[in-house]
């Protein structure tokens, strides 16, 4: 009964549900679950008051990096992910150059490792010119999966077309993620003028091009028997749809759009400006119902930084993307303590569900034999989000000012503590998260 960390007195929440338990860890792995008052560690962390949860996973982030690191890079965006408690991201293929490659790949793999602070994987690119590859390269070292953009991207990412989308599909063996967007709708959009401050700043009415690329995309996977995860989801109409493709098509939703709805463009203008866009309150409430009701499978932030400079030009000018992963556990704490879902179904969307959906080796559970991988939050805990607190280079949150009930206090990649009290205590250790698929 010797550990190199005890974790005690805190609530555990894992797959046997939640209670008072401590945990011992060795060798970066859960080693023993229960009372461990009697056993000896080398360092032993006082949990009284906090929830440990299994460590938070942002299956969604673009961290920039090569090609744009004034915005961000591998460093400072896992320095937001572990701050805000996030034990692990996948992160995206639109960088310069594109991560579509196997040798992009391995250059971003050894770019993250012993230097990002947290475990990292790489959606990898699929388009036209790779596709016939694709199930070579989603088993690659470090691999998350294939990406594709069907809209909002440019060169060789954006693949517009049913063959190129049906002649990656053909090729992937594991679940593949998708930008459902259809290309040829998206000059025909509507701007909607918003009264107040921001009037000149059109927000985009697509809800229609949306449900229509979705419907387009089940049809091509379900003809090729592919497993899809279908990224952001924004509309109402698009999770009625995806209820009825369970048994082929994932579903994420990210905190902004269960968070925001139109009425921020006044409050903030352009820093609410994301792709897909934040609408109206009924689609929000229309993620909730979907969430719910279990149609939703997964939450990742998105998190898409742009300098302030470049958000204060004038639409279309200025871009769309904003921070988030640091900001992902505090919200979402926060509307777990609004009764808005449970402390359970976070850890679900979380953890066991992108441990689940995308097949990651020993991650997703507090379990003995699992990465001591761990989130620990004080529930209690009111505080106000500040653009001060924001590690990402371009040091901005859109929900600066916003007050929280419930706090990342700590954060535990594969037994270091890495974030405790909002301080880097390890140095980085991040290493590229294994999958069942490739071992």
């Amino acid at each position: 009964m010797n550990f190199d960390v005890i974790l005690s007195g805190g609530t555990l929440v894992n797959q046997d549900g939640e209670g008072l338990r401590d945990v011992g860890i060795r060798d970066g792995r859960i080693a023993q679950i229960g009372d461990l008052s009697r056993a000896s560690a080398g360092e032993r962390v006082d949990c009284r008051g906090l929830h440990v949860l299994p460590g938070v996973v942002d299956s969604q982030v673009h961290f920039r990096e090569p090609g744009a690191a004034q915005k961000e890079d591998l460093e400072s965006g896992s320095r937001s992910a572990v701050l805000g408690g996030v034990t692990g991201v996948f992160e995206m293929p639109n960088t310069n150059p594109l991560t579509s490659t196997p040798e992009a790949l391995a250059d971003k793999v050894a770019r993250g490792s012993g230097r990002m602070h947290c475990d990292f994987a790489f959606w990898v690119g699929g388009t036209h010119d790779n596709a016939k590859h694709v199930g070579e390269l989603e088993r690659l070292p470090g691999a998350a999966g294939i990406k594709v953009f069907m809209g909002s991207s440019t060169g060789s990412l954006l693949i517009a077309d049913d063959a190129g989308i049906a002649e990656v599909l053909a090729h992937t063996r594991r679940r593949a993620a998708f930008h459902s967007e259809d290309e040829d709708r998206l000059n025909e959009r509507k701007p909607l003028r918003v009264p107040g401050d921001v009037s000149s700043h059109p927000v985009w009415r697509d809800e229609e091009t949306a449900l229509r690329s979705t419907r387009r995309l089940l049809r091509i996977a379900r003809e090729k028997r592919a497993l899809i995860h279908v990224l952001h989801v924004t509309t109402e109409e698009e999770i009625a749809l995806l209820a009825d493709h369970k048994d082929l098509a994932s579903v994420e939703v990210t905190p902004h759009h269960l968070t925001m709805d139109s009425s921020e463009y006044q409050r903030i203008g352009a820093l609410a400006q994301m792709n897909p866009p934040v609408r109206d309150a009924r689609h929000r409430e229309g993620l909730w119902r979907g969430l719910r009701q279990g149609v939703v499978d997964v939450i990742g932030s998105d998190h898409a930084p742009h300098t302030l400079e470049e958000k204060a030009k004038p639409y279309p000018e200025s871009p769309s993307g904003m921070t988030g992963v640091q900001t992902l556990v505090p919200l979402l704490l926060d509307h777990v303590n609004a009764g808005r879902l449970t402390l359970q179904r976070f850890v679900d969307l979380t953890s066991a569900g992108p441990a689940r959906l995308f097949g990651m080796a020993a991650k997703g559970r507090v379990a003995v034999g699992y990465d001591a991988d761990l989130t620990i939050v004080d529930m209690k805990r009111r505080e106000t989000i500040r653009n001060s607190w924001i590690a990402s280079r371009v040091g901005w949150t859109p929900y600066d000012g916003k007050e929280v009930v419930g706090w990342p206090v700590g954060t535990f990649v594969r037994g270091a503590k890495v974030m405790w009290e909002g301080d880097l205590v390890t140095p980085s250790t991040g290493a590229p998260i294994r999958f069942h698929a490739a071992l």
